[in-house]
């Protein structure tokens, strides 16, 4: 074949013809290796990608909070089991789904809404109030400007919109409250006997069914794993710097990062707001402009703040008369921020709009930007340098302990003569935890770990908190072993015996409950057992006057038909038997149920039918979207 296409291949022509088809073929073959071919996001809703980062960042975000919450007992392993990731990924498309329906449907986040959500967080108050120095020293800590942080604000705030819409739409009615207390409080009139303990006609238990028991029940009997670990420990609270910061030292890091020590230009602010509606109409519009215009025009020092309380639309400041507080750049919105350094102390301004409608401000005063003296910080900058040395010695050691185990990983020996550290040894401890360091469930799974437990390596550098880790090797393993029978041998003839008794007291009350149905009093049943009737008029579920099985059975009893009651055969998990009759079936008496009682239920059930109502619009959202999940990136 290519000696019939060289035969033919000849002239200009064909050499032409020849190469374009090589190039356009090399070209595209090229392509293939500059085009990546796989998906880079996690998941798409729409045309939006949740990217590999936001999905990392709110990973992080909540294994944070989650070691924040649980301290020593937190468990980084939950975050890396599919379903936890899965269920993490779920709540980012659900939040997307609802910031798309926001556009769709014309609704935002108003920038005071924002800026009175940040406001309020506990981590920027001082003394009650927002601190401006607490706010930029936070996002300095996390590499953020305002702009970022507000960002995430208002996405948080919209992700809210809608469900928070629907529950303050959601109506409880007086007759669905009703309906639910009547039924949370129904009464129920109970008579019950309980069933003496039977005594058994034969109370010998013999070798050969201790021996059969024994060998059906090893799984009862046995003594768990057990190891017991040594371990070279570095903690950070046991550290102390080599040395204390000199002057020179502490003045030098003061002239480096003076500006941290400088407090910003603040102004001491208050507005009046006009809302403009998101999709306001030129007439509406100008009626605002009117509106603010005319209260401006009228407005002084003097009245400012009642004006505020009369006309203001900003529902978090116009209690306070308007009051702002102190601001520094770049905490409002770029209009605000220009307007209000324009002023000079005392004065207002003609209004201006800004993304919520027409502000018009107040300036009450000013704090010049000035700087701490090196005396006023010389002991926050010991605390910090020596924080930081105690930090770099635990890193150093940490390091050295992690690489010199790696290096010998049959022994600790060498690390521990090398960092002067000493060799510790827990007592014998189960997959269930020990004592000390042995209740840590890192230090636990660490322990069971294959590398440890089977290989006998040390183990790596485990970190159990904050400057605070271990390496640890086997020092001794006790395997699972079933009890010698001689050890339990007195366990398991109870054992025997109570099954008897349950079972002879469980054929005792399947009698007295088939007398019963046949007819019988209960008071002559109860009489011929030996038993004690007793009767409880008007029980409701919780009562304690009542054994607990007892209550909870009477509760599942159908109604009594025809006023004969129901009966039941109630197991009291203590290896007694009772019998119950139900005779008698009451709504609550919603007379003794307080208004605060009842508003509180209402508030309890809207929560519950907006929860069901914002799962139900999720689902409607779900099946509208085009949502694809790309399970190679989690």
């Amino acid at each position: 074949m290519l000696q019939a296409i060289r035969n033919k291949m000849h002239g200009w022509p064909s050499i032409i013809l020849l190469g374009i088809s090589v190039l356009a073929m090399s070209l595209f073959g090229m392509e293939r290796y500059f085009t990546s071919q796989s998906d880079t996001y996690v998941a798409k809703v729409g045309k939006h990608e949740i990217t590999l980062r936001e999905y990392q960042d709110r990973m992080n975000q909540l294994r944070q909070r989650a070691s924040t919450e649980q301290g020593d007992h937190f468990d980084a392993s939950m975050f890396e089991k599919p379903a936890v990731k899965l269920q993490v990924l779920d709540a980012m498309i659900d939040d997307q789904l609802l910031l798309q329906a926001n556009a769709d449907w014309g609704m935002r986040v108003a920038d005071a809404s924002v800026r009175d959500t940040i406001a309020a967080i506990p981590a920027f108050q001082l003394n009650g109030q927002f601190d401006p120095t607490s706010y930029r020293a936070f996002l300095a800590s996390q590499g953020k400007t305002a702009e970022m942080f507000e960002n995430e604000i208002r996405a948080s705030l919209a992700a809210q919109l809608l469900p928070d819409a629907i529950n303050d739409s959601t109506i409880v009615t007086d007759t669905q409250v009703n309906d639910f207390l009547s039924l949370a409080t129904q009464r129920r009139d109970l008579r019950y006997f309980v069933l003496p303990a039977p005594k058994l006609a034969d109370s010998q238990v013999t070798d050969a069914e201790i021996n059969a028991y024994y060998r059906a029940h090893q799984a009862d009997y046995m003594n768990p794993e057990q190891v017991s670990v040594k371990y070279i420990e570095v903690d950070g609270a046991k550290l102390t710097p080599d040395s204390t910061p000199s002057d020179e030292q502490l003045k030098k890091r003061y002239d480096e990062e003076k500006q941290r020590f400088v407090l910003p230009e603040q102004r001491l602010v208050s507005h009046i707001l006009i809302n403009v509606p998101a999709n306001a109409t030129p007439q509406q519009q100008k009626a605002a402009l009117a509106k603010a215009d005319k209260i401006a025009a009228v407005a002084t020092p003097a009245n400012f703040a009642k004006l505020a309380e009369q006309d203001s639309d900003d529902l978090g400041s116009r209690r306070q008369g308007g009051d702002l507080g102190w601001l520094e750049k770049g905490v409002t919105n770029a209009v605000f921020d220009s307007t209000m350094f324009a002023l000079q102390k005392g004065q207002i301004s003609k209004p201006v709009l800004t993304p919520d409608g027409y502000d018009i401000l107040w300036l009450r005063d000013i704090r010049s930007g000035q700087a701490k003296p090196f005396d006023e910080v010389r002991a926050q900058l010991i605390k910090e340098l020596s924080t930081s040395a105690v930090d770099r010695k635990y890193n150093e050691v940490a390091g050295k302990l992690s690489d010199n185990t790696f290096q010998n990983p049959s022994s600790l020996e060498p690390a521990a003569a090398a960092l002067k550290l000493p060799i510790q040894t827990t007592p014998l401890f189960s997959r269930q935890g020990g004592t000390g360091l042995a209740a840590d469930p890192k230090f636990i799974a660490a322990a069971f770990a294959d590398d440890v437990l089977v290989q006998g390596n040390n183990s790596g550098l485990i970190n159990l908190g904050p400057d605070h880790s271990v390496v640890m090797r086997l020092d001794k393993h006790v395997a699972a072993a079933v009890r010698p029978l001689a050890d339990v041998r007195a366990d398991v003839q109870k054992q025997i015996l109570d099954q008897r008794i349950a079972a002879a007291a469980k054929k005792a009350a399947d009698a007295a409950l088939a007398r019963l149905r046949k007819g019988e009093p209960m008071q002559a049943v109860a009489s011929a057992l030996g038993a004690s009737l007793k009767t409880i008029s008007e029980a409701v579920r919780g009562q304690t006057a009542a054994p607990a099985p007892l209550l909870q059975e009477a509760f599942v009893l159908p109604h009594p038909v025809a006023g004969k009651p129901q009966f039941a055969a109630v197991d009291m998990h203590d290896g007694s038997y009772a019998l119950l009759a139900l005779d008698k079936v009451q709504g609550g008496d919603l007379s003794k149920i307080t208004p605060e009682q009842r508003e509180s239920l209402r508030q309890q059930m809207a929560q519950v039918y907006g929860l069901e109502a914002r799962r139900e619009l999720l689902d409607v959202l779900r099946a509208k979207a085009e949502i694809k999940i790309n399970k190679s990136q989690l």
